[in-house]
């Protein structure tokens, strides 16, 4: 359909935009999309491609949410204010029962707390407000042990690991968020969006299956995956519905409800690892380095995935063994590799089949690396 590709690489970039072009011009419905890169601090790479989509357009990136969130967790214990090893209920004292009182921050960062969801789930407005989901989640039995397996808390993650930041430093995790990370580099990504930027938000949209793909979607979803994505409800949770409610962009809950850019993902990604503005790397060598290790061996109880989580972030293999980074549903994927200095961000507004990161991450995440080790 010919959906044009805008926006500037850097000298030496050029092949990463014949890649996102390659990518755009198969795509059978508009993606809607975003691509940015920096390499040593510096953006490289700034496209953009759709029909209602520019470099400014805001929107749910989902689960790059945890990113911004969990880097957050990783400057405080870099501070000394947390610890990983500290029991969780030292700084959240009704965190216990059934093991949880045994659980530390690092079990409960990389997934273990077995805490997915409440029997009865939340609605729209409930699934929004942090503060609320940590409340409940602390007297829920937990769905495994905590510490003896680890399963994605796909919706609840952030809630659970905010509330620890809001007893250790009396602020919400959204809180430290803007004043440390979002307002200091200026990052077009939000932990709540504010009413001036209002004008810049577009909807995430709908997928637009293929019959075999709709046919594959219509099957029911195992339990625990069930549970953990809000489905368990009647009606289930609807995840463009989610994303595009309006209590989900005014709260910013620290799971899934971030609003942003692909220019400010990869803004962020690039403090973490690199000196920005004459700015020191946020993250020191060794807290990046244990943020990236694998502390999950073995199968996901909830989507099956293995050796799926660091500390907060993904295990991202194929970009390499010290990146660190996060997906999210509709396709997106945000990541820092410091043995490349590449911070990357892609979006897509349109829901990719089938949900989670876009394959077309592996090939535009190929050309990227080609260029930088090349550099």
């Amino acid at each position: 359909m010919g959906v044009r590709v805008n926006g500037t690489v850097a000298a030496g970039w050029e092949s990463v935009r014949e890649e996102f072009e390659a990518f755009v011009a198969f795509e059978a419905h508009s993606p809607e999309a975003q691509l940015a890169v920096h390499h040593e601090g510096r953006r490289v790479v700034d496209l953009w491609a759709g029909e209602d989509t520019d470099g400014d357009t805001l929107s749910g990136v989902y689960s790059i949410t945890k990113g911004a969130a969990h880097l957050v967790v990783a400057l405080l214990v870099q501070d000394g204010v947390l610890e990983w090893d500290r029991p969780v209920s030292s700084d959240w004292p009704e965190f216990t029962g059934d093991g949880k009182e045994r659980l530390t921050l690092r079990g409960l960062i990389s997934h273990q707390s077995g805490l997915i969801n409440t029997a009865e789930g939340f609605d729209y407005e409930e699934m929004a407000d942090d503060a609320l989901i940590a409340a409940r989640l602390a007297g829920q039995k937990p769905f495994w042990e905590p510490g003896k397996g680890y399963g994605y808390h796909a919706f609840v993650i952030g809630a659970l690991t905010g509330e620890v930041v809001r007893r250790a430093t009396g602020r919400s995790i959204q809180e430290v968020y803007e004043e440390r990370l979002r307002a200091p580099y200026g990052l077009d990504l939000y932990l709540g969006l504010p009413a001036a930027e209002e004008g810049r938000w577009k909807p995430v949209l709908e997928m637009l299956p293929t019959p075999e793909q709709a046919s594959a979607l219509a099957e029911p979803l195992p339990e625990l995956l069930a549970v953990a994505f809000n489905a368990h409800r009647e009606p289930p949770m609807d995840l463009i519905s989610y994303a595009n409610h309006p209590r989900t962009r005014e709260l910013g809950p620290a799971s899934a409800g971030g609003i942003g850019s692909a220019r400010g993902i990869a803004a962020m990604y690039a403090a973490a690892i690199s000196e920005v503005d004459g700015r020191a790397p946020l993250l020191e060598a060794e807290t990046a380095a244990e943020v990236a290790r694998l502390h999950t061996p073995g199968p996901d109880l909830v989507t099956s995935e293995p050796d799926h989580f660091g500390l907060g972030f993904k295990q991202l293999p194929t970009v390499g063994p010290r990146a660190f980074g996060h997906s999210g549903a509709a396709g997106a994927l945000g990541y820092a590799d410091p043995d490349t200095s590449i911070a990357y961000a892609y979006t897509r507004r349109r829901f990719g089949f089938p949900g989670g990161t876009a394959p077309e991450n592996e090939r535009l995440t190929a050309a990227v690396l080609k260029v930088a080790r090349g550099l």
